[in-house]
């Protein structure tokens, strides 16, 4: 089962918390201004794909662009996926549960987050 990994990014423009898919040979990443929680609605965007070490990796970010610190991970699956939306099912000890990233019309980049 594909693993995922929530890490809390401390960068010069404040904190905020980047979600990364493991998929296929790299992680499909979006930014989060904060942690999801059941019945939260969250705007977030997605980042370019990043390198499958950050799965496990804590620690400084290249290019003085902070640090990283795992928050939560785990598994996930996949439930739905289009080119407008990704409904992933995560498994993990304080993140689980339906979490559903639907792209915001108009706005290039722009998702929206809902967890269930």
């Amino acid at each position: 089962m594909p693993r995922y990994v929530l890490l809390r990014h401390d960068s010069p423009g404040g904190v905020h918390y980047d979600l990364m898919l493991h998929w296929g040979q790299v992680l499909r990443t979006w930014a989060l201004p904060e942690v999801p929680e059941p019945g939260k609605r969250l705007e977030c965007r997605a980042l370019e794909d990043h390198r499958l070490e950050y799965l496990d990796y804590e620690g400084p970010v290249s290019g003085e662009r902070g640090t990283v610190a795992r928050f939560a991970s785990g598994t996930f699956s996949v439930l739905q996926q289009n080119d407008e939306l990704l409904e992933v099912a995560l498994s993990g000890e304080r993140l689980a549960g339906r979490l559903t990233l639907r792209r915001i019309e108009g706005r290039a980049g722009q998702w929206q987050c809902d967890t269930v």
